[in-house]
């Protein structure tokens, strides 16, 4: 055979390198399912809103049984939700479901992409939502990746006839679909796209209907299904010991943040699609019927089709290595293709396989996982050859001034090491998500670079390219740098391979809070990135505040150790907001940024650098009471907050919680989504209840409606019923309609300025029926809706009061809202007016 030079082309889009995770290492039943994919050319994109919206039953049966390269869209990357797992929100928690909607599809077979559009939270109608998502822009994102991904079938998980009906952000996201379907293969729309793709006109779009959307199964059997495609995703894949709905429930588990961790399910399940446009498949079962899927869909494919159809006919379970003659020989044929995108995309596809059955394993190890700009690390190769075939690696390079193993023979299962020292670039960017690198608006993320967008992550910043000569082909294979190392309570692990700046900093709180007029010291944390780092600090601060020290020098010997340093801040005499900022100095040169690390052990180890900032709050607020009772629920940093205007937080197990165990707090606070995450809680309501009707004050906070057994219904001492009720606009006008309550009124005068400044909604979850032994304090809505009394209930029982609030505190107080602060205080130091004014008279 004689030699040809073919490099991989790494095109945007493409199938996604599992980047910082263990390789690959596929039996030969995977081998085989690999090369069916690889002989299907028809592609399918899934199009939602959310992660967690995606039907994964749906994307395994068409990747893994149809064999189609199959993806999801989600509009957002789910900024805007809770998180069961773990503190991360807002953006942090866009980065931990991003990476967990990367490990669902790496269970289920598909592939990820985004647009630029942030989930801001609920909204009640898609006008509202595409409104702050700026539509054009959200539109165009769609438009783009379906140009680039080039579906032949688009499924919609939501109706986009149906607004109001349930989350704006579902009902936009098919909106958005429906309308795309016919402007990508529209020259004139978008036209700036057209230099790095083409148009592109899908054939089919459908909406992925069900008898959830009818009401019920009844209605749904009556309905008419004449333009519905049905199949059975509960298909059992022998080669793989699994059915398909046993992978689509591991890939929904991945959604760990969000409860999502489930049972797996098996045996026969009807699923329907509807079609919206396009011709209607006359094989009910077979959504790509008509369209040509085979090789000889590509000019010149069918030579490159005759040989892999031979090899699956008669692929070699017991030695796939035998068909490596074959597949290079195709691979070959497949360089003569036209069509760039096929030829580039197959060609992966055939790299990887050829990779597989010859059992080549190369690795680029870094020393450490990170390194910074300008410095010089060691990288560890490693490549073997596991088959009887012929392998020379020709070079293996990294950059210009990073190469070696000229002409190394890759003998049969002997291994060939080297060490390449690569000196980092300069230049080189940090590694961080990269639509967080500018800052965005609340319907919208900055991303300057159009080809980015799409991608679920920031490619990462070095790959060994190893060149082999591979029984008389010359081809290259791409290998991300990452760091291999083990633990001995972990075993092997992977991480990725990263660029950091050679320090950071961060406040140990985001927000303070100084309640009285007097100076606190405020703690900086800076961490090392390199050795013998040597600079100062210095505290960039509003008007109005004094920090007595200009700067303060510091010494770090190792990287990785931290040193705190200390600040004293004074505040203000008034009341007054505002943010400060460390500022580094190293070697003349100023670093401002904070690293957050995301690691949990589903996702690979996630690297955020934002700016290292906090808020400064100087709050005339008033308290009774000082020892508050913290139950944790879903997670909330609502007890840091406390903290901060001065109350002593004490963290409840509820299984420690026994009769007159709780008598010592001033107040009891529960935790959001307590009765839904802690099953326990059941056995501890009288206690709960004997609490308050001794006197003290039981304050819950919002927990999900319908997300509990029967035994929870009963949270209050009177009749609640939760509904899903809930005012998303954080600007809505709220109207204290219990004027004379003394939560309203003690020791926090509260008036209409409180509810400015909130971040995100007002509240959720906002009981819709109570026993007339509560009072609504507030009145609020949204837009065109009727108004809502249940985000705040007051009941008082025996000698306390039991609170229930729907409020979004969990998001306020982090947030320093002047005002929550001020609500919260007054809900602990509820029925403590004459206590204090005991307290004066014997004073």
């Amino acid at each position: 055979m004689r030699k040809i030079w073919v490099c991989c082309i790494c095109i945007l889009l493409s199938i996604p390198i599992l980047q910082a995770q263990a390789p690959k290492k596929r039996s030969s039943a995977e081998l085989y399912q690999a090369l069916q994919k690889l002989n299907f050319l028809g592609t399918a994109l899934y199009v939602a809103a959310h992660p967690d919206d995606e039907n994964t039953r749906l994307i395994s049966y068409l990747s893994n049984h149809v064999k189609a390269r199959t993806g999801y869209l989600s509009l957002t990357r789910g900024d805007g939700g809770q998180n069961l797992i773990g503190p991360e929100l807002r953006e942090l928690l866009g980065v931990l479901r991003t990476q967990e909607l990367l490990a669902a599809r790496r269970v289920d077979g598909g592939e990820q992409f985004f647009t630029r559009a942030n989930d801001f939270g609920y909204s009640k109608r898609p006008e509202e939502t595409l409104t702050i998502w700026e539509k054009d822009l959200v539109l165009g994102d769609v438009i783009r990746i379906m140009r680039q991904f080039r579906p032949d079938v688009i499924i919609n998980r939501f109706d986009h006839r149906t607004p109001g009906t349930t989350h704006g952000h579902h009902t936009a996201s098919a909106m958005l679909s429906f309308e795309a379907f016919d402007l990508a293969g529209d020259a004139d729309a978008y036209p700036e796209q057209l230099s790095e793709s083409e148009v592109w006109q899908p054939k089919r779009l459908f909406f992925n209907t069900s008898w959830w959307f009818y009401g019920s199964r009844e209605n749904f059997e009556k309905a008419d299904k004449s333009k519905m495609l049905s199949m059975d995703i509960g298909v059992y894949y022998p080669l793989r010991g699994l059915s398909n709905n046993e992978i689509a429930s591991m890939a929904s588990s991945q959604h760990l943040c969000q409860g999502f961790g489930r049972l797996t399910t098996r045996g026969s399940q009807e699923e329907y699609i509807e079609l919206l446009k396009g011709d209607l498949p006359k094989d009910p079962n077979n959504l790509f019927e008509g369209i040509n899927t085979s090789w000889s869909r590509v000019k010149g494919g069918k030579a490159v089709g005759d040989i892999l159809y031979a090899v699956e006919k008669d692929f070699d379970f017991r030695d796939p290595s035998q068909h490596l003659p074959q597949l290079l020989q195709a691979y070959e044929k497949l360089q003569m293709v036209e069509d760039s995108h096929w030829r580039e995309l197959k060609s992966r596809e055939l790299e990887d396989l050829i990779a597989a059955v010859s059992g080549l394993y190369l690795e680029a190890s870094a020393d450490y996982a990170y390194a910074n700009p300008g410095q010089e690390i060691k990288i560890q190769i490693e490549a073997l050859n596991r088959s009887e075939w012929n392998m020379t690696l020709n070079s293996v390079k990294i950059t210009d001034n990073a190469e070696g193993g000229q002409g190394t023979t890759l003998v049969s299962n002997q291994k060939a090491n080297l060490e390449l020292n690569l000196e980092i670039p300069k230049n080189t960017s940090y590694t961080s998500p990269y639509w967080l690198v500018e800052k965005g608006s609340l319907g919208m993320y900055v991303v300057d670079d159009p080809k980015l967008i799409g991608k679920p992550e920031t490619p990462r910043a070095f790959y060994a390219s190893f060149d082999l000569d591979i029984n008389g082909m010359r081809l290259i294979f791409k290998r991300p740098v990452v760091r291999r190392y083990s633990r001995p309570d972990k075993g092997e692990l992977y991480r990725p391979f990263e660029i950091l700046p050679e320090v950071t900093a961060s406040f140990t709180d985001k927000v303070q809070i100084f309640d009285e007029g007097k100076p606190r010291q405020i703690e900086v944390t800076v961490k090392a990135h390199r050795d013998n780092l040597k600079g100062s600090v210095s505290l960039s601060h509003p008007d109005g505040w004094t920090v007595a020290e200009s700067a303060i020098p510091f010494e770090i010997a190792n990287r990785d150790e931290e040193k705190s340093l200390l600040f004293t801040l004074s505040p203000p005499e008034t009341e007054n907001e505002g943010e400060i900022r460390p500022v580094i100095t190293v070697g003349g040169k100023q670093y401002s940024k904070a690293l957050v690390s995301i690691a949990y052990d589903h996702i690979p180890t996630q690297s955020v650098l934002l700016p290292s900032t906090a808020k400064v709050v100087r709050l005339n607020i008033q308290k009774v009471g000082e020892h508050i009772g913290y139950i944790m629920g879903a997670g909330d940093k609502v007890p840091e907050s406390l903290e901060q205007i001065g109350f002593t937080v004490h963290m409840i197990d509820p299984n420690d919680i026994q009769p007159g165990s709780l008598e010592k707090y001033d107040a009891v606070v529960v935790g959001i989504r307590a009765y839904n995450v802690l099953p326990e809680l059941k056995f501890k309501q009288q206690y709960l209840f004997d609490y308050v009707s001794n006197g003290g004050n039981l304050i819950l906070q919002y927990n999900t409606a319908g997300r509990w057994a029967a035994a929870y219904e009963d949270i209050a001492p009177y009749p609640l019923k939760l509904s899903k009720d809930r005012v998303t606009d954080e600007n809505s006008e709220v109207k204290i309609i219990a004027k004379d309550h003394a939560l309203v009124n003690f020791p926090n005068a509260i008036n209409s300025e409180d509810f400015e400044g909130w971040v995100q909604e007002r509240g959720l979850y906002f009981p819709n029926e109570w026993d007339p032994a509560f009072t609504p304090i507030l009145s609020m809505k949204d837009a065109n809706e009727a108004s809502k009394e249940g985000a705040l209930l007051v009941a008082p029982h025996g000698k306390g009061y039991y609170i229930y609030t729907g409020l979004s505190f969990f998001r306020e107080l982090p947030a320093g809202v002047s005002g929550a602060f001020k609500i919260f205080a007054n809900m602990i130091s509820l029925g403590k007016e004459k206590l204090e004014n005991e307290s004066a008279i014997k004073g």
